[in-house]
């Protein structure tokens, strides 16, 4: 078993930014973007070989396509009659905004894939999954991408020849991927769903209950993320905090996505899970004072890593 990392990344985006200079001028960026591809960069950063499958069409793919090469990436993608999705926002005007989907939304794409590129994309998440040993399942920009069967077969089949499952999903992706079986699920604490459905809940206890239910349902570690507050963790073995260090927010999002990217690449090269999770929560807390999704020197998440501490919760 090879010791890199698959992340099936179902709704890559191209991203264009207008970004205000000190001197009046503007810059004008282009990114690859998308949960998947912010999932990926951040375990490339810490040293995992990562295969990104994805679909990519049109003019937007092409672009995509070298930009993640570029990144050191490999993409794994599936072409696809429609253009990928492009997003263009302006950010003049947001100076200070720690909000980086701020701005001005000047222009949006999106996309969904037909039935044969859903079979196409399957085919080389589970192939390339099958060579890995760690498969990350990113979630859809909306449910019409694709269905959220597909989840759990990706799930059930990857487990079932003994890749381990990292899950970053909710709604309808992440209950049919918990019937396939997840090694390691990664929930925002307001994603949570409680026994009628409804989420939101703050309490510890409860969150705990929660995250209780859904390794009942098929989750192995549960780790649930609170914003600023301390990272939650429920194993076999029982629960955790993590008191993460805490420095100055240049922007709040990208925090959870770096999350799963780092504990799929240190899962991968082989740490346990508690350790690995320290490394995930270190990879946050970078990840928000810098402006890019998924970004952070190896060093610099590992310093701050061996500051994390993990506390037993009874």
């Amino acid at each position: 078993m090879s010791r890199s990392v698959t992340v099936f990344a179902p709704s890559p985006t191209l991203r264009v930014t207008v970004e205000p200079t000190t001197g009046g001028e503007v810059e004008i960026h282009l990114h690859p973007g998308g949960q998947g591809v912010w999932v990926a960069r951040m375990a490339a950063h810490l040293g995992a070989r990562v295969r990104l499958c994805l679909p990519l069409g049109g003019e937007a793919g092409t672009a995509l396509a070298a930009l993640l090469t570029d990144e050191g990436l490999e993409p794994r993608a599936v072409s696809t009659a429609g253009a990928s999705a492009t997003v263009v926002l302006d950010h003049r005007g947001y100076e200070g905004e720690q909000d980086a989907e701020k701005g001005g939304r000047v222009a949006a794409s999106s996309s969904r894939l037909t039935r044969h590129e859903i079979d196409d994309l399957y085919t080389a998440a589970i192939t390339s999954a099958l060579d890995s040993a760690v498969l990350v399942l990113t979630g859809p920009e909306h449910e019409a991408v694709l269905p959220a069967d597909v989840f759990g077969r990706l799930a059930a089949d990857a487990r079932g020849q003994g890749t381990k499952v990292v899950a970053d999903l909710s709604g309808a992706a992440l209950e049919h991927a918990l019937r396939g079986g997840v090694d390691l699920l990664k929930i925002a604490h307001d994603e949570l769903p409680g026994e009628d459905g409804e989420a939101g809940a703050d309490d510890e206890a409860e969150l705990l209950r929660r995250a209780g239910r859904l390794r009942e349902r098929g989750a192995g570690t549960v780790l649930v993320t609170r914003a600023a507050q301390p990272p939650l963790v429920l194993t076999e073995s029982g629960a955790h905090r993590l008191e993460v260090p805490s420095f100055t927010a240049v922007q709040f999002r990208g925090a959870g996505d770096s999350m799963s990217g780092a504990v799929a690449a240190r899962l991968a090269q082989g740490a346990d899970v508690l350790s690995a999770i320290r490394t995930a929560a270190a990879a946050g807390a970078v990840n928000v004072t810098r402006r890019g999704y998924g970004t952070g020197h190896a060093d610099a998440v590992e310093a701050v890593a061996r500051r994390v501490e993990v506390h037993r919760v009874d």
